[in-house]
């Protein structure tokens, strides 16, 4: 960027390098911020919740939602692609759970950022 754009000089030159030093290049805070985009719509969250609790059929996912199998499976297709959630079949039945423990830590730690403030 070009120093013209900003309307103060930097004072802290040495602090303002190092953390420019730091952040993630552009490809990997984009790639952040899609992935935090999944979290925004409520009925993913609650697909999430109830994954945290159990692994579930759509069937089951939809009861506990309370919206349509359809709805449910465009929802864990976007969760699918965000690598958020996995399946395996047995039978025709189709069960989802969530992806590894990571995802249940990041829903926690927002609950509590949430629950604090």
């Amino acid at each position: 960027m070009d120093d013209e754009l900003f309307e103060c000089t930097v004072l802290h030159e040495d602090v303002v390098n190092e953390v420019k030093k730091k952040i993630p290049e552009d490809g990997l805070i984009y790639d952040l911020a899609e992935f935090f985009k999944v979290f925004a719509d409520s009925t993913r969250m609650k697909i999430i919740y109830a994954l945290m609790e159990n692994e579930l059929c759509v069937c089951d996912i939809a009861n506990i939602v309370q919206t349509t199998q359809s709805a449910i499976s465009h929802q864990l297709r976007l969760l699918k692609q965000a690598k958020l959630v996995k399946f395996r079949k047995e039978g025709k039945v189709v069960y989802y759970s969530l992806d590894d423990d990571h995802i249940s830590q990041i829903v926690k730690k927002g609950r509590e950022h949430i629950e604090e403030l």
